[in-house]
């Protein structure tokens, strides 16, 4: 009878752990940092070397910005050139899709970098509303770096990356709602004991070198 009891629950263990697996939350890395800090080159690096998938809030809305038919097109393409936050709703909608695809795809996959959100209290707002029981925000990195070497990363991306927001003026706009906007945000998780702050104007693998340092000791 023991025997029978064991097998049952044997035979039951598989479908038991796919349910488990479909109710995992998404554990999430905020990446914040300024434009031309790095952030989606480390994010890159980190999918390399770590159980993550990167999701760039900015690729997200320029992909659905460049997608046929989309009813948002328009509206991200002025907010973006103007160096306008997007309304929340559309970003964490996009973000909330791209991390339910991935999972379904592969139940592995529960870990996610979002790369430049949340820009604002208002998209903080709206992930704490939307995103409510349905994701843990394990912490923030922010890579820190100053204005002027931003702006000439930038710059510089801007001769390839055919990006409309990489020219001085644009990036300019971009900047002063970085400062304004998305820092409080990171003082804010700062106060909660949950920011990982890295010297991003240091060359690429010498901020890897203390990224890796972080998520060594989180895996």
């Amino acid at each position: 009878m023991i025997g029978g009891l064991f097998a049952n629950v044997f035979q039951r263990l598989p479908s038991l752990l796919y349910r488990v697996s479909l109710n995992m939350k998404p554990q999430v890395v905020f990446v914040l940092g300024g434009p031309g800090a790095g952030k989606g080159t480390q994010c890159s690096k980190i999918v390399e070397s770590f159980n993550y998938t990167h999701l760039s809030a900015g690729d997200l809305l320029r992909a659905e910005r460049a997608r046929e038919g989309s009813e948002f097109g328009q509206l991200i393409s002025n907010h973006i050139k103007e160096g306008k936050i997007v309304p929340v709703e559309i970003t964490i909608n996009l973000l909330k899709k791209a991390m339910e695809e991935t999972m379904h795809e592969d139940d592995k996959k529960f870990r996610f970098l979002i790369d430049g959100f949340p820009r604002n209290e208002d998209n903080l707002q709206g992930w704490n509303t939307v995103m409510d029981g349905k994701a843990d925000v394990k912490f923030v990195l922010f890579f820190d770096c100053s204005n002027e070497v931003c702006i000439d990363r930038c710059l510089e991306r801007g001769k390839s990356s055919g990006r409309s927001d990489d020219n001085r003026e644009s990036l300019e706009k971009r900047i002063k709602t970085y400062l304004q906007s998305t820092r409080p945000i990171i003082e804010l998780y700062e106060k909660k004991g949950k920011v990982h702050t890295i010297d991003a104007s240091r060359g690429v693998d010498e901020v890897f070198a203390d990224v890796k340092a972080i998520l060594d000791k989180d895996a």
